[in-house]
């Protein structure tokens, strides 16, 4: 069933890749006549947004084989266009490729360290075996059900598309081999796997 979803996963952002393309070759053919104004600029903002969080959401949802590898650069290029307006600041220690498993979980454990930080912070991520992400000197703001979900609770009820990130973290990391430890308090968040 995870398979099968994260070829779901996969497929939305394979089809959604294309048309943001487009508006975005759109927006620069608009700049080369000399169009100029805040309703452009808003337009570019919005296709660069979305274009940057389809490339996290296609590592973190879609299918994720074994023998793949995803590129250093490209991860830290998605970090950065990802969070380049946003509170949160990922910093990234993980160096080298990553199998794209790993790469999966990370980005899943980012997602959630995300939910948990809603005035942002930075999120320190490194890897040397394990992974681990935390979050310190920030205002944390997790949900205890969800973040029980991490370490093997049953998702609650009012899992909603917004948190489904919290139920897919433990079946990827089922499949990874991995253990899942997790830890929230006021002032600082840690995620190990």
């Amino acid at each position: 069933m995870t398979d099968l979803l994260s070829l779901l996963g996969s497929r939305i952002c394979h089809d959604l890749v294309n048309p943001l393309g487009a508006i975005g070759n759109g927006v620069e053919l608009l700049q080369m006549t000399g169009a100029r104004g805040p309703e452009l600029e808003l337009v570019e903002g919005a296709v660069a947004a979305a274009q940057a969080r389809l490339r996290f959401f296609r590592i973190a949802f879609g299918a994720a084989a074994p023998d793949q590898n995803v590129a250093e650069a490209e991860l830290r290029a998605i970090l950065a266009d990802m969070t380049r307006d946003s509170r949160l600041r990922v910093d990234w220690q993980a160096g080298g490729d990553i199998p794209r498993p790993e790469a999966r979980l990370a980005f899943l454990a980012i997602l959630c360290a995300e939910s948990a930080l809603p005035r942002g912070g930075t999120l320190t991520v490194r890897r040397d075996p394990g992974w681990s992400l935390r979050a310190r000197d920030a205002r944390v703001a997790a949900d205890p059900d969800l973040w029980a979900c991490l370490t093997g609770a049953e998702p609650p009820e009012t899992l909603a598309g917004g948190t489904v990130h919290y139920a897919l973290m433990p079946l990827a990391a089922a499949e990874a081999g991995r253990r899942i430890v997790a830890e929230a308090g006021e002032e600082a968040l840690w995620i190990a796997f």
